[in-house]
């Protein structure tokens, strides 16, 4: 029975939820067109940066070689392109063939940034700070190695010394015979040693230098004309005695140089040499070297890191001190690979792909985040559960719709940004996207779902979910982006920094980018699925650890959904889900009733509250068909924060309520009759006893006893989108409601309540008066026919008018169900209620239908009369005549009222008494009144509150 059930259940859900979705229509719309405006933003700037660099500017450098024999005007019969003819900005389009070669150089710090005697550098043999003034500071190399005077004998010839100026006419071999160093940055201006600009120096390192040993040179390097300034410095080998020590100093010695070269950064020592087991038989060693100046740039190569030279150095001396220093081995130049001419790009969606596509990506967290909180802060998606809505089609429909709106936005995002021309979409594989996206957005979705449990707070939550999608892009593009591409850096730790979901995205999408802008620069393809294989690739861990992720979080996010107390509705047990071996007990139980073991009474001297007990006792050692509502020493207490004390609102209430009874709950403000109504329709849990209804216990059987019944909170829970008529027809689906059965059950709600006429049922529900409000959530609370129905105050707020037509509902509606009501109106309760129950502090201080009540606690007539002062004698005279037993109550400049106690008269005999008195006497105004219901519930409320205080 069960089975059949499940699947007109999820097409229910999902027409309510369409009902619901329709009024967002424009919002989802803008949504999804949200990457579409961006996309359009990327590519007008892209071809504005591409505009500019088509321009002359940016193209090889071109020049007449033949201008004709008139060398008139534009004539010119041969034009040649070329580095030889362009400019810096134009050298990276030109065709290189045969790439110029370059003489190794050492990387060597600005003199201003050279090693020195400092506090923070108090190591043996570096000079005084002084010279940095005069620029004059040495060079310095750190060395170690395990045979002291092997490693300083080699290093005392790392930089030999020379007297004689540099001759140029062969750069090359010129270069080779000395150590030539820079302390510009290499970069990569196409295969050209930055050394070489003009304008910057070249250093000649030496063991000690002559002042005449400045020299500006002039030499061709292959078709480029050059001038250069080639100074000496000193190089000044330091030992040390370990490792330890060098790598101590060289830390120290690394340090910000406001915007000097390295971009920004510089190391004080140009090398670090260790010797290791170096002897006579082998040469064994390791260098420190600066690997700042590479910028993390996977072009730059080995041969324009200044590396080379370092390890020449070092072996030529080694050679000279085998073989004798008439054996050389020389380095006399290092070359890139030949190039093709090509066209300067700059591709603006690669470059911002990692950052930008992951703010844009992640901005739909925050918009699923605040849905699901707002829906539990209104207290919309406990509203729809009381209405017979699981949590089960709940989650599967909601989840479905976040995925369809979820996956049109990637979709629209993807192929839009490929139309026009986006290469990190258009680069990489399109299913390897797909599958990044698809389990991304998922991941995305349940993370929203596991979040949105532990908010109750739609400002809140939004705040938390603008600052996670930031905040993860920032700390992606600044943090884990500098240690991925720092291959030093432990992968392990990678990994774990990839587990929060927005570090995965970046990573997967900076890897889309890295490749796509190498497909451009390559004029290749960028990532496909072979290239998961590449060890540097991260993409495969960044799959896998989502694909995880998703599996773990989806039903971690339902199990704390259903055990947090933030979500609006009943908390359940931390072990529910072992609820399902004992499905066969608990169907079992629904037919028979347990009585609990231990009871407290705590209304000992009340009659009404001690008889209603045993009734209830009674009735739950047998099975009852008829009863609708049973309620068993039903206990609430609000557990005191902050040093205050508890606050028992609910006494041990036990109560019996047949169907077709509507039972009033009249009592003051705080009398704890909405945390009583609460309990029963699930919002909290009973902190002792239970209640059944048909036969369920609410502590077990909620979802159940929800399809049977209506709620009318105290406060309108409804959608200000939505219209009168769409709400009906959403809760009249999930009451299993269709067709024209359901259509003429909304017509006919709405025409009960008055609701129908003008079109009021087809406006918004944001523009109802408060009463009109009431009256849907009293039509709603009715529809499907719910055999037990719960009403907080249902007419307030209602005009006179409106209140007699409600009434009228309710009486009809009452036939059949069940009905709780609580009210403020005497006039209601004696109207509606075939029962009353007056609640104080916590518990019933009388039961009975309004005659018994008033009869009990009524027991009296008041006679009201008005008379000049001079009479007010007589009237009390006249009074105790009737009813020797009278008391007066009032008394005021000739008005007088008394109490008299109705087995001491007939209301004949006043008539004829007051007749008789206006013969003596005038009478201005005077009657008879009986009790009244609110006189009853003041009386019995100032009783109770009486006696509490005694006690």
């Amino acid at each position: 029975m069960q089975e059949s059930k499940e699947h007109p259940m999820m097409i229910v859900v999902f027409l309510a939820v369409r009902c619901v979705q329709k009024r967002n229509l424009k919002t989802n719309i803008g949504i999804t067109l949200f990457p579409v405006l961006l996309c359009v933003i990327l590519v007008v700037l892209q071809g504005v940066i591409d505009n500019e660099l088509d321009k002359p500017k940016y193209r090889c450098g071109c020049a007449c070689v033949d201008p004709g024999p008139d060398a008139v005007g534009d004539a010119c019969r041969r034009t040649e392109c070329g580095v030889q003819h362009s400019t810096l900005d134009q050298v990276g389009s030109c065709p290189i063939p045969s790439p110029t070669p370059w003489p190794a150089l050492v990387q060597v710090p600005r003199p201003e940034s050279r090693a020195v005697r400092t506090a923070g550098q108090p190591f043996d043999g570096l000079p005084d700070p002084s010279c940095r003034d005069t620029g004059s500071c040495p060079a310095a190399v750190l060395v170690t190695g395990n045979n002291r005077s092997l490693a300083q004998n080699l290093s005392g010839g790392l930089f030999p010394a020379s007297t004689s100026s540099l001759n140029l006419t062969d750069y090359l071999d010129e270069l080779s015979r000395i150590v030539a160093g820079s302390d510009t940055w290499p970069w990569t201006t196409e295969l050209i040693e930055s050394a070489f600009i003009p304008g910057n120096n070249l250093y000649r390192l030496q063991s000690r230098c002559l002042s005449n040993l400045t020299q500006t040179v002039s030499f061709n390097a292959g078709v480029i004309p050059l001038q250069l300034n080639i100074d000496c410095v000193q190089g000044l080998p330091l030992w040390r005695e370990s490792a330890s020590f060098v790598n101590d100093e060289l830390f120290k010695g690394y340090r910000q140089n406001g915007g000097g070269s390295g971009g920004g950064k510089t190391n004080e020592f140009v090398a670090g040499y260790d010797f290791l087991n170096t002897n006579m038989n082998g040469l064994e060693m390791n260098i420190w070297y600066n690997s700042t100046y590479n910028n993390n740039t996977a072009y730059v190569s080995i041969s324009l890191l200044r590396v080379p030279r370092l390890v020449n150095a070092a072996s030529n001396e080694y050679i000279k001190f085998l073989r004798g220093s008439g054996v050389e081995m020389l380095l006399q130049y290092v070359k890139e690979m030949p190039k093709v001419g090509t066209k300067l790009k700059f591709d603006l969606s690669s470059l911002l792909g990692a950052l930008f596509f992951t703010w844009i990506i992640e901005l739909l967290f925050p918009v699923i985040l605040t849905y699901l909180v707002y829906e539990k802060q209104q207290k919309l998606k406990i509203m729809m559960k009381m209405h017979g809505l699981k949590d089960g089609p709940y989650w599967l429909i909601s989840y479905f719709y976040f995925f369809a709106l979820s996956a049109i936005y990637m979709i629209l995002f993807v192929i839009f940004g490929s139309l026009i021309g986006l290469d990190f979409f258009r680069k990489n594989d399109y299913s390897l996207q797909f599958v990044f996206y698809f389990i991304y957005i998922n991941l995305q979705i349940s993370l929203a779902f596991l979040v949105a449990s532990f908010f109750s707070a739609v400002k809140t939550a939004t705040v938390v979910g603008y600052i996670y999608v930031f905040g993860s892009g920032l700390l992606g593009e600044f943090l884990l982006r500098f240690f991925v591409e720092d291959t030093g850096f432990p992968k392990g730790w990678i990994v774990l920094m990839e587990i929060i979901p927005g570090f995965s995205l970046f990573r997967g999408l900076y890897e889309f980018g890295q490749y796509a802008s190498a497909g451009n620069s390559m004029g290749t393809t960028g990532m496909k699925w072979s290239n998961l294989d590449d060890s540097l690739n991260g993409m495969r861990g960044v799959l896998i650890i989502m694909v995880v992720e998703w599996a773990i979080l989806l039903p971690l996010a339902f199990y704390v959904d259903q055990v947090s107390s933030l979500g609006g509705g009943f908390r359940k047990n931390s072990f529910f889900f072992l609820s399902c071996f004992k499905r066969r007990a608990l169907s079992l139980r629904r037919y028979s009733f347990r009585r609990q073991e231990s009871k407290v009474v705590v209304e000992m001297d009340n009659p009404d509250a001690v008889q209603e007990r045993e009734v209830v006792e009674q009735l739950l050692l047998e099975p009852i068909a008829n009863q609708a509502i049973l309620s068993d020493n039903l206990k609430k207490v609000y557990h005191g924060k902050d040093g205050n004390p508890d606050k028992l609102a609910v006494r041990g209430l036990s109560l019996a309520i047949p169907k077709g009874q509507c039972f009033g709950m009249l009592g003051p403000n705080g009398a704890g009759k909405t945390s009583f109504i609460s309990m029963m329709i699930g919002l909290i849990p009973p902190t002792s006893g239970t209640a059944y209804v048909h036969g369920m216990d609410i502590r077990t059987d909620m979802d159940e006893i929800y399809t049977n019944m209506g709620v009318c909170p105290q406060h309108d829970l409804l959608w200000e989108t939505l219209t009168g008529r769409e709400h009906l027809l959403f809760y009249g689906r999930l009451k299993n409601l269709k067709g024209t059965e359901l259509l003429k059950a909304v017509d006919d709600s709405l025409k009960s309540v008055n609701l129908f006429h003008g079109g009021v049922g087809d406006k918004q529900v944001g523009k109802y008066s408060g009463g009109m409000k009431r009256r849907l959530s009293v039509a709603i609370s009715l529809i499907g026919d719910p055999k037990v129905v719960f009403m907080d105050e249902p007419s307030t707020g209602l005009d006179p008018a409106s209140r007699n037509n409600l009434w009228s509902v309710v009486k009809e509606a009452k036939r059949n169900r069940a009905i709780i009501l609580t009210t403020h109106s005497m006039e209601e309760a004696e109207v509606l209620c075939d029962r009353l129950g007056i609640f104080v502090d916590g518990g019933f201080q009388c039961l009975g239908n309004p005659k018994e009540l008033k009869a009990r606690y009524g027991g009296t007539y008041v006679l009201t009369m008005t008379t000049s002062s001079e009479n007010e004698k007589e009237v009390e005279q006249l009074v105790h005549h009737l009813s020797p037993n009278a008391s007066r109550i009032y008394h005021i400049s000739g008005t007088q009222k008394f109490e008299l106690p109705k087995q001491d008269l007939k209301i004949a005999d006043v008539f004829h008494a007051v007749e008789s008195a206006k013969c003596r006497f005038n009478i201005y105004a005077w009657g008879l009144v009986d009790t009244t219901l609110e006189d009853v519930f003041i009386k019995v409320a100032k009783g109770a509150q009486a006696f509490n205080v005694v006690t």
